[in-house]
């Protein structure tokens, strides 16, 4: 009956091990939470890598809510402007000049807004 009770015991908790949340692992190089350095929006969760200038250092950051200063996505992976949350659109200046002289900044709005307005 003693060598029964471990094994009880030991079939419980294999059975209860699954039901244990995995935790999502954070990496060195993917999954960086806000204020974490980075060099390409990939790593970051928020998706937006956000520098202040062309001399800091780039870090994970939240992504522009409604009326914030934005930018478009680009194929750069680094900001100056984050883009904007999911559901809204960066009005900004699109064309190339504006990606070279680095002025393609805009604001978030939502779209749905400018359609109740029309």
């Amino acid at each position: 009956m003693a060598k029964v009770l471990p094994a009880c015991l030991l079939l419980a908790l294999l059975l209860l091990a699954p039901a244990q949340p995995e935790q999502p692992e954070r990496g060195l190089i993917f999954n960086l939470e806000i204020g974490e350095l980075c060099l390409q929006s990939a790593q970051c969760k928020s998706g937006c890598c956000h520098r202040k200038d062309g001399l800091s250092l780039a870090r994970c950051a939240a992504q522009a809510a409604e009326f914030q200063e934005c930018s478009p996505k680009s194929i750069y992976g680094v900001y100056y402007k984050c883009p904007c949350e999911r559901g809204l659109t960066c009005n900004a200046d699109k064309t190339i000049v504006g990606s070279i002289t680095n002025s393609n900044f805009g604001v978030c709005q939502d779209p749905q807004d400018s359609k109740r307005q029309q």
